[in-house]
């Protein structure tokens, strides 16, 4: 039995939770564990964890971490780090030991700016929207199977970016992600505020619009309770742009969704700091998990089609997707040559 099998073995559905078109199912464990170790956001407000470049020259898909506390660092699959000389994501979940210097693969996510904001990177509120972050998810896994490397591909990073910007009509002088969600700060808090954490849930499921978007499984209800509100920002950003139709019903497709991930075969890597990196391969669910000290750690798993493209998992080919070019059609059609919507 994997990892994630184990783990998805011991969880029971909540009741799920609806917010405008955004339904979030609750992982529920049979009790509320706490972690051992500090996320980001903890670390650095306690001094204890420096994220910079990797030198003065800076390179856009490296950076340099320095946990200097005493318990380890847990990093967040795409989690935004602002900052230095660009914005950048996190390619995938992190467990790093204590007191360890460690070079961490990242994706710029500010494409119109190489100039030095700051010395570190501070971590933000939010991760990459959902759309965006399973592409980059079935990327990470491809370049692990075929070239032992866990960068995405960065030009595809830009052009989600592109595009989200573009369809929700937000500009941006160094086309930075960030000014997207500044730009719907209020109403992506309002699904935030909208979606409440249960006392022992350690995951969720996400649907938009009736169609199951991604899930996510932490090992503790603790670590969930301070990651969930990203992880909401970052679906609710996809599910504002695609506002429109209702939540639905959505009950037997997490189930089945679940199943899904259970199904899938698995490409075991050794992790970057503590664990091990397991990606998941399937022509159904990409993403991938992090097992380390006898349990797993995280899980974020998507559907393919929630990828913009589809990776073939087999051949390690990229399959242009017709669906992405009909959706970039009818956004556009939409739109007024003035930038309305109709």
């Amino acid at each position: 039995m994997t990892a994630i099998n184990k783990a998805l073995g011991n969880i029971d559905l909540g009741v799920a939770q609806v917010f405008e078109n955004l339904t979030v199912t609750p992982l529920l464990a049979p009790s509320a564990e706490s972690a051992d170790y500090l996320t980001l956001d903890d670390a650095q407000s306690r001094g204890l964890a420096t994220v910079t470049e990797i030198s003065e020259a800076g390179s856009v898909p490296t950076l340099l971490l320095e946990n200097l506390a005493d318990m380890a660092l847990f990093l967040l699959d795409g989690e935004e780090l602002l900052g230095a000389k660009q914005n950048r994501i996190v390619n995938l979940t992190l467990l790093v030991p204590p007191r360890t210097r460690l070079e961490i693969p990242v994706s710029c996510v500010e494409q119109g700016r190489w100039s030095r904001q700051s010395a570190e990177f501070a971590s933000s509120d939010r991760a990459m929207f959902s759309r965006g972050r399973a592409r980059k998810a079935a990327r990470v896994s491809e370049n692990m199977r075929a070239r032992a490397s866990r960068h995405s591909d960065q030009s595809e990073v830009w052009e989600d970016i592109s595009e989200k910007m573009h369809s929700m009509r937000v500009k941006s002088g160094t086309r930075a992600l960030s000014d997207a969600f500044e730009h719907f700060a209020k109403p992506i808090d309002e699904y935030v505020d909208g979606i409440a954490i249960e006392t022992t849930q350690i995951g969720a499921c996400f649907a938009i619009n009736g169609a199951i978007r991604g899930v996510e499984l932490f090992d503790s209800a603790e670590t969930c309770g301070k990651l969930m509100p990203k992880l909401v920002r970052s679906y609710a950003l996809d599910a504002i742009d695609e506002h429109g139709q209702g939540p639905g019903d959505v009950e037997n497709d997490v189930a089945s969704f679940l199943n899904s991930v259970r199904a899938a075969g698995i490409d075991r890597f050794d992790a970057l700091g503590e664990g091990e990196d397991l990606r998941l391969r399937s022509v159904d669910v990409s993403g991938g998990a992090l097992s380390a000290r006898d349990r797993l750690i995280h899980l974020c798993a998507f559907p393919r089609e929630s990828e913009v493209d589809a990776v073939d998992p087999f051949r390690g080919a990229i399959r242009r997707a017709s669906s992405r070019q009909r959706a970039y059609t009818r956004r556009t059609r939409r739109m007024g040559s003035d930038g309305s919507r109709h």
